[in-house]
């Protein structure tokens, strides 16, 4: 089990065990939103076993000779436990399921706001089929839901198919720009939840947890503009979009096997650093539900053109929410693109648990001194947040160096 000090510090506030969590997060990392859920579905359970009580408890005062204030108690049980139910239900913004578990739950007579869910999605409690299979069977039902709450059921069916996924977050889009909120105006108060919620959680737990520490720099990538130039004709020839990032993945999967402590996580429970042996390159995506980031797997592997194909395949499916969960879990190193948005440097926050990633700035002519005489070249500025406690500032400017020679002289990339 692997979660930050500050989800366990919040656990042991909310009387939670921690070790018996699910987590949701990269890796199956337990979160504080994991955290708040458990603390919720513990209060829903302690609510039947309750409810169980009393109806033994009303049992046992059925006989001839009932004992009057024990009859009484067990009313005042079963009115707190009613009570208790209705506020669980409100702390709920919603109740994510499928239309086959909807039914399920109509069919048992199921409360589906009253289930514990063993997952979340998008920030949300999600119920599977056996969730409301073992909340009927302890005995805790609620009365056939009415013609208005069936629509209300479709409709928030409806909405988790529209979801998708969520995603974690970093600090900018990949080769696109955020649409934004559509139809939010200057005065309105949005709900934060969802996505936006996610991505707000991921990212507080990394920036308070991993102590970032932020790197830029720059180099002539004159050679690099020409080489994409020269192969984009015949990759477009092949249906294939050759942008820079298949270059600047090519690159830091390099490096990375040459400075393992960025392609690495902490396990903090045991106590360990984990040099990863795969390289699994999140690609962060701008859209319109906020960031996502998919991951192209086993990208030291591929070639210039497949891994131009599996990043136009995976961002235009986060944009379209069509990408699946797993889709976005076992990256070891992230990429975020602020070039396309107009940035130079950022300092972006690094994809918790992992150990770094690198933010793509724009390549543009800049004056760059060369012989002795300043002189406009093409170069790209890039910066890059490292947690400290997994690595050094020299072993970060070591890898930058190295980016910086691959991507100088990118033949180089051709050979691996």
């Amino acid at each position: 089990m692997f979660a930050s000090p500050s989800t366990r510090t919040l656990a042991r506030e909310l009387g939670v065990d921690i070790s018996a969590v699910d987590g949701s997060g990269p890796g199956g990392r337990v979160t504080g939103a994991d955290v708040r859920a458990a603390s919720r579905n513990g209060t829903v359970a302690r609510m039947a076993d309750d409810a169980a009580g009393a109806e033994q408890s009303a049992e046992a005062a059925s006989g001839d000779l009932a004992d009057p204030s024990r009859t009484e108690d067990s009313a005042a049980v079963v009115a707190s436990t009613s009570t208790a139910a209705a506020t669980d239900a409100a702390v709920r913004d919603r109740t994510l399921a499928m239309p086959a578990t909807r039914r399920l739950a109509d069919e048992l007579g199921v409360d589906l706001d009253a289930v514990p869910a063993s997952e979340k999605r998008e920030g949300e409690p999600y119920v599977t089929p056996e969730d409301v299979q073992a909340y009927a069977e302890g005995g805790a039902t609620a009365a056939p839901t009415s013609a208005a709450t069936g629509d209300a059921a479709q409709a928030a069916s409806a909405s988790e198919a529209a979801a998708g996924a969520a995603g974690t977050a970093s600090d900018a889009g990949e080769e696109t720009s955020a649409t934004g909120d559509a139809g939010s105006v200057p005065g309105d108060r949005v709900p934060y939840r969802g996505v936006r919620r996610t991505i707000g959680e991921q990212m507080a737990e990394s920036k308070y947890t991993a102590p970032h520490v932020s790197h830029h720099d720059e180099f002539d990538a004159s050679a690099l503009v020409e080489l994409r130039e020269d192969l984009a004709a015949a990759a477009e020839a092949d249906g294939v979009k050759l942008t820079y990032l298949p270059f600047v993945v090519k690159a830091l999967t390099t490096a990375l096997q040459e400075f393992p402590y960025l392609n690495a996580s902490l396990d903090e429970e045991n106590e360990e650093i984990v040099l990863h042996d795969e390289y699994n390159i999140g690609i962060a995506v701008a859209t319109d539900a906020g960031l996502m980031v998919p991951v192209v797997d086993d990208a030291d592997e591929k070639g210039l053109k497949r891994l131009a194909t599996e990043i136009r395949d995976i961002a235009g499916r986060a944009r379209d929410r069509k990408i699946k969960p797993e889709e976005m879990q076992g990256g070891t190193f992230t990429i975020t693109n602020i070039g396309v948005i107009g940035g130079e440097f950022s300092s972006p926050i690094i994809n918790y648990p992992e150990a770094a990633i690198f933010a793509m700035g724009p390549i543009k002519k800049r004056p760059w001194v060369v012989d002795d005489e300043v002189v406009a070249r093409e170069t790209m500025r890039f910066s890059m947040s490292v947690d400290h406690r997994l690595v050094d500032g020299a072993d970060a400017a070591r890898f930058s160096n190295r980016v910086k020679e691959l991507l100088a002289e990118p033949t180089r990339l051709l050979l691996e």
